[in-house]
């Protein structure tokens, strides 16, 4: 009888179980997510299309052949006033760089480093002048910022 009266017991137990755990009457509400805007976001934690560039480094750069159609930094020239800033943003999958002068003559006049993908890089310029500068990874890839 205990055998009878144990087995009812976890039988009730089991089905009370079931209907509670498969009830749809009560539609959950979404947790409310508080408001933010990219200025309130860590850089870290944005989406890569929302880091911003003046010019951009897009993807497949890396392989010969941009600067047959001169787009392996977009813009390949951007003219800007003293006192403002450039950014470059490397959309590509490969290292890039932005450094002074050419390849086979760089100049010590700015270097970003290897710019991982999806980095980017600003440099503000405080005189006027031509600015030349390509990637130290790929030869091919230059371009020009002129300050007037």
């Amino acid at each position: 009888m205990k055998k009878i009266t144990t087995l009812y017991i976890i039988g009730i137990i089991t089905i009370v179980a079931l209907v509670v755990a498969f009830s749809t009457d009560v539609d959950p509400q979404p947790e409310p997510v508080p408001e933010s805007t990219a200025d309130s976001v860590p850089e870290i934690f944005q989406s890569e299309s929302e880091i911003q560039g003046d010019v951009v480094m897009p993807t497949k750069v890396s392989r010969p052949g941009c600067e047959k159609e001169d787009k392996c930094y977009i813009p390949s020239i951007i003219t800007i006033s003293v006192g403002e800033s450039v950014t470059w943003v490397n959309e590509d999958s490969a290292f890039h760089s932005v450094t002074s002068g050419f390849y086979d003559a760089p100049i010590d006049l700015f270097d970003s480093g290897y710019l991982d993908p999806f980095e980017a890089y600003t440099l503000t310029f405080d005189e006027s002048g031509t600015f030349d500068y390509f990637c130290t990874l790929h030869p091919w890839m230059e371009g020009q910022v002129i300050v007037e």
